[in-house]
Protein backbone atom coordinates (compact mmCIF):
# COMPACT_ATOMS: atom_id res chain seq x y z
CA UNK A 1 0.00 0.00 0.00
CA UNK A 2 1.24 3.52 -0.79
CA UNK A 3 2.67 5.54 2.07
CA UNK A 4 -0.02 8.24 1.93
CA UNK A 5 -2.83 5.65 1.92
CA UNK A 6 -1.35 3.91 4.96
CA UNK A 7 -1.16 7.19 6.85
CA UNK A 8 -4.71 8.07 5.82
CA UNK A 9 -5.98 4.69 6.99
CA UNK A 10 -4.38 5.26 10.38
CA UNK A 11 -5.90 8.74 10.53
CA UNK A 12 -2.53 10.36 11.15
CA UNK A 13 -2.22 14.11 10.76
CA UNK A 14 0.09 16.96 11.74
CA UNK A 15 3.27 16.06 13.61
CA UNK A 16 2.18 12.44 13.98
CA UNK A 17 1.91 12.07 10.21
CA UNK A 18 5.41 13.49 9.73
CA UNK A 19 6.83 11.14 12.36
CA UNK A 20 5.11 8.07 10.92
CA UNK A 21 6.23 8.98 7.40
CA UNK A 22 9.77 8.97 8.79
CA UNK A 23 9.13 5.53 10.28
CA UNK A 24 8.12 4.26 6.84
CA UNK A 25 11.24 5.82 5.32
CA UNK A 26 13.40 3.90 7.82
CA UNK A 27 11.54 0.70 6.98
CA UNK A 28 12.16 1.20 3.27
CA UNK A 29 15.81 2.03 3.92
CA UNK A 30 16.33 -1.24 5.79
CA UNK A 31 14.57 -3.24 3.09
CA UNK A 32 16.26 -1.67 0.06
CA UNK A 33 19.79 -1.55 1.47
CA UNK A 34 19.45 -4.70 3.61
CA UNK A 35 21.02 -2.98 6.62
CA UNK A 36 19.63 -2.03 10.05
CA UNK A 37 17.87 1.34 10.24
CA UNK A 38 16.49 3.00 13.35
CA UNK A 39 14.48 6.02 14.44
CA UNK A 40 15.23 8.41 17.27
CA UNK A 41 13.58 7.81 20.65
CA UNK A 42 9.79 7.49 20.51
CA UNK A 43 7.31 8.16 23.28
CA UNK A 44 5.00 5.30 24.30
CA UNK A 45 2.18 6.90 22.29
CA UNK A 46 4.42 7.18 19.23
CA UNK A 47 5.49 3.57 19.67
CA UNK A 48 1.86 2.48 19.71
CA UNK A 49 1.10 4.49 16.57
CA UNK A 50 4.17 3.13 14.78
CA UNK A 51 3.34 -0.46 15.74
CA UNK A 52 -0.22 -0.05 14.42
CA UNK A 53 1.11 1.49 11.21
CA UNK A 54 3.49 -1.41 10.66
CA UNK A 55 0.69 -3.88 11.29
CA UNK A 56 -1.37 -2.17 8.59
CA UNK A 57 1.66 -2.33 6.31
CA UNK A 58 1.75 -6.10 6.76
CA UNK A 59 5.03 -6.20 8.69
CA UNK A 60 5.51 -9.08 11.11
CA UNK A 61 6.47 -8.44 14.73
CA UNK A 62 9.93 -9.94 14.22
CA UNK A 63 10.83 -7.48 11.43
CA UNK A 64 11.35 -4.61 13.88
CA UNK A 65 12.50 -4.15 17.47
CA UNK A 66 11.77 -1.48 20.10
CA UNK A 67 14.51 -0.82 22.67
CA UNK A 68 15.27 2.03 25.04
CA UNK A 69 18.60 0.96 26.48
CA UNK A 70 17.31 -1.28 29.27
CA UNK A 71 14.38 -3.53 30.08
CA UNK A 72 11.39 -1.48 31.12
CA UNK A 73 12.45 1.73 29.36
CA UNK A 74 9.61 4.10 28.47
CA UNK A 75 11.14 5.99 25.55
CA UNK A 76 12.48 3.61 22.88
CA UNK A 77 14.11 3.56 19.47
CA UNK A 78 12.48 1.57 16.70
CA UNK A 79 14.89 -0.50 14.60
CA UNK A 80 14.17 -2.30 11.35
CA UNK A 81 16.26 -5.39 10.78
CA UNK A 82 17.62 -6.90 7.56
CA UNK A 83 16.73 -10.52 6.92
CA UNK A 84 20.19 -11.68 7.97
CA UNK A 85 19.98 -10.22 11.50
CA UNK A 86 18.27 -11.92 14.41
CA UNK A 87 16.25 -9.63 16.75
CA UNK A 88 18.41 -10.50 19.78
CA UNK A 89 21.48 -9.27 17.89
CA UNK A 90 20.01 -5.93 16.93
CA UNK A 91 22.28 -2.97 17.63
CA UNK A 92 20.97 0.50 18.43
CA UNK A 93 22.83 3.82 17.99
CA UNK A 94 22.56 4.79 21.64
CA UNK A 95 24.98 5.42 24.50
CA UNK A 96 24.80 5.80 28.27
CA UNK A 97 25.87 8.81 30.33
CA UNK A 98 25.95 9.80 34.00
CA UNK A 99 25.72 13.40 35.18
CA UNK A 100 27.13 13.75 38.71
CA UNK A 101 26.32 16.65 41.03
CA UNK A 102 26.29 17.42 44.76
CA UNK A 103 23.52 15.42 46.49
CA UNK A 104 22.44 18.51 48.41
CA UNK A 105 21.54 20.22 45.13
CA UNK A 106 18.66 17.74 44.74
CA UNK A 107 18.09 18.08 41.00
CA UNK A 108 14.79 16.81 39.63
CA UNK A 109 13.83 15.19 36.34
CA UNK A 110 12.55 18.58 35.19
CA UNK A 111 15.84 20.30 36.08
CA UNK A 112 17.85 17.78 34.09
CA UNK A 113 15.53 17.87 31.09
CA UNK A 114 15.48 21.67 31.13
CA UNK A 115 19.27 21.83 31.04
CA UNK A 116 19.37 19.50 28.03
CA UNK A 117 16.75 21.49 26.16
CA UNK A 118 18.70 24.65 27.04
CA UNK A 119 21.66 23.23 25.14
CA UNK A 120 19.46 22.82 22.08
CA UNK A 121 19.30 19.04 22.27
CA UNK A 122 16.08 17.79 20.68
CA UNK A 123 13.92 15.72 23.04
CA UNK A 124 13.82 12.79 20.63
CA UNK A 125 17.62 12.49 20.89
CA UNK A 126 17.40 11.59 24.58
CA UNK A 127 15.74 8.52 26.06
CA UNK A 128 14.80 7.99 29.68
CA UNK A 129 16.28 10.20 32.40
CA UNK A 130 17.01 8.26 35.58
CA UNK A 131 17.70 10.71 38.43
CA UNK A 132 19.10 9.44 41.71
CA UNK A 133 20.87 10.87 44.75
CA UNK A 134 23.72 12.98 43.48
CA UNK A 135 23.55 11.78 39.89
CA UNK A 136 21.32 11.21 36.89
CA UNK A 137 21.87 8.43 34.37
CA UNK A 138 20.46 8.80 30.90
CA UNK A 139 20.27 7.06 27.56
CA UNK A 140 21.11 9.24 24.57
CA UNK A 141 21.39 8.90 20.82
CA UNK A 142 24.93 8.21 19.70
CA UNK A 143 24.80 11.32 17.50
CA UNK A 144 24.60 13.71 20.50
CA UNK A 145 26.74 11.83 23.01
CA UNK A 146 30.04 13.55 22.23
CA UNK A 147 28.32 16.95 22.25
CA UNK A 148 26.92 16.28 25.71
CA UNK A 149 30.27 15.09 27.06
CA UNK A 150 31.89 18.32 25.90
CA UNK A 151 29.17 20.89 26.57
CA UNK A 152 26.76 19.69 29.27
CA UNK A 153 28.33 21.40 32.27
CA UNK A 154 25.43 22.57 34.40
CA UNK A 155 21.75 22.37 35.24
CA UNK A 156 20.72 25.84 36.31
CA UNK A 157 23.37 26.91 38.83
CA UNK A 158 24.35 23.35 39.64
CA UNK A 159 27.65 22.15 38.20
CA UNK A 160 27.64 18.77 36.47
CA UNK A 161 30.37 16.26 35.77
CA UNK A 162 29.31 14.12 32.82
CA UNK A 163 30.95 10.80 32.08
CA UNK A 164 30.31 7.86 29.74
CA UNK A 165 28.73 4.75 31.21
CA UNK A 166 28.48 1.06 30.42
CA UNK A 167 25.02 -0.45 30.07
CA UNK A 168 25.57 -2.81 33.01
CA UNK A 169 26.37 0.17 35.30
CA UNK A 170 23.10 1.98 34.60
CA UNK A 171 21.25 2.82 37.83
CA UNK A 172 17.55 2.21 37.32
CA UNK A 173 15.36 3.67 40.10
CA UNK A 174 12.70 1.37 41.46
CA UNK A 175 9.26 2.50 40.35
CA UNK A 176 7.03 3.75 43.15
CA UNK A 177 3.64 2.12 42.90
CA UNK A 178 0.76 0.64 44.88
CA UNK A 179 -1.57 -2.24 44.17
CA UNK A 180 -5.29 -1.68 44.59
CA UNK A 181 -7.81 -4.51 44.83
CA UNK A 182 -11.45 -3.99 44.01
CA UNK A 183 -14.48 -5.51 42.30
CA UNK A 184 -16.32 -4.00 39.33
CA UNK A 185 -19.64 -4.76 37.71
CA UNK A 186 -17.90 -4.84 34.30
CA UNK A 187 -14.42 -4.18 32.97
CA UNK A 188 -15.48 -0.83 31.57
CA UNK A 189 -12.87 1.90 31.36
CA UNK A 190 -14.77 4.23 33.67
CA UNK A 191 -15.27 1.52 36.31
CA UNK A 192 -11.64 0.42 36.35
CA UNK A 193 -10.38 4.03 36.17
CA UNK A 194 -12.47 4.85 39.22
CA UNK A 195 -10.37 2.32 41.12
CA UNK A 196 -7.06 3.23 39.49
CA UNK A 197 -7.41 6.97 40.01
CA UNK A 198 -9.32 6.80 43.31
CA UNK A 199 -12.43 8.68 42.21
CA UNK A 200 -16.12 8.04 41.67
CA UNK A 201 -17.25 6.26 38.54
CA UNK A 202 -19.09 9.41 37.43
CA UNK A 203 -15.93 11.50 37.75
CA UNK A 204 -13.98 8.81 35.89
CA UNK A 205 -16.51 8.87 33.04
CA UNK A 206 -16.22 12.67 32.81
CA UNK A 207 -12.43 12.38 32.74
CA UNK A 208 -12.58 9.93 29.84
CA UNK A 209 -15.07 12.03 27.89
CA UNK A 210 -12.87 15.12 28.36
CA UNK A 211 -10.25 13.56 26.07
CA UNK A 212 -7.55 13.35 28.75
CA UNK A 213 -7.35 9.53 28.92
CA UNK A 214 -5.36 7.05 26.87
CA UNK A 215 -5.59 3.26 26.79
CA UNK A 216 -2.34 1.62 25.77
CA UNK A 217 -1.13 5.08 24.75
CA UNK A 218 -4.01 5.68 22.33
CA UNK A 219 -6.66 8.36 22.99
CA UNK A 220 -9.98 7.01 24.19
CA UNK A 221 -13.15 9.00 24.90
CA UNK A 222 -15.50 6.05 25.41
CA UNK A 223 -16.20 5.31 29.09
CA UNK A 224 -17.77 1.96 28.17
CA UNK A 225 -14.67 0.61 26.45
CA UNK A 226 -13.88 -2.83 27.87
CA UNK A 227 -10.38 -3.32 29.25
CA UNK A 228 -8.28 -6.47 29.29
CA UNK A 229 -5.66 -7.74 31.66
CA UNK A 230 -2.37 -5.94 31.01
CA UNK A 231 -3.92 -2.76 29.60
CA UNK A 232 -2.22 0.51 30.57
CA UNK A 233 -4.36 3.57 31.28
CA UNK A 234 -2.94 7.08 31.52
CA UNK A 235 -4.69 10.36 32.27
CA UNK A 236 -3.19 13.84 32.09
CA UNK A 237 -2.92 15.17 35.60
CA UNK A 238 -3.67 11.81 37.24
CA UNK A 239 -0.80 9.53 36.24
CA UNK A 240 -0.86 5.93 35.10
CA UNK A 241 -2.08 2.51 36.15
CA UNK A 242 -2.01 -1.02 34.74
CA UNK A 243 -4.86 -3.50 35.02
CA UNK A 244 -2.60 -6.11 36.53
CA UNK A 245 -4.96 -9.05 36.95
CA UNK A 246 -8.59 -9.90 36.30
CA UNK A 247 -9.93 -12.44 38.78
CA UNK A 248 -13.03 -14.48 39.16
CA UNK A 249 -16.64 -13.42 39.57
CA UNK A 250 -18.09 -12.95 43.06
CA UNK A 251 -21.46 -14.28 44.22
CA UNK A 252 -22.92 -10.87 43.43
CA UNK A 253 -21.69 -11.08 39.84
CA UNK A 254 -18.83 -8.61 40.19
CA UNK A 255 -15.36 -9.18 38.77
CA UNK A 256 -12.30 -8.96 40.98
CA UNK A 257 -9.42 -6.80 39.70
CA UNK A 258 -5.96 -5.80 40.84
CA UNK A 259 -4.67 -2.44 39.60
CA UNK A 260 -1.07 -1.27 39.85
CA UNK A 261 -0.98 2.49 40.17
CA UNK A 262 2.28 4.38 39.61
CA UNK A 263 2.94 7.16 42.08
Amino acid sequence: MEKSKLLDQLGAGGDERILLAHVLDKMEQAEKRNIPASTDFLTPQEQASASELLRLAGRSADSFVLFGGYDGAERKMLAFLPDWMEPERAEFPLRYLRAVYRPEDGLTHRDILGSLMGLGVAREKVGDLLPGEGSCDLVAAESVTEFLLQNWESAGRTRLTVEPLQAEDLRIPQARCEELRDTVAALRLDAVAATGFRMSRGKAAELVESGRVQVNWRDCVKPDRLLREGDTVTARGFGKFVLLTVGGVTRKGRTGIVVRRYL
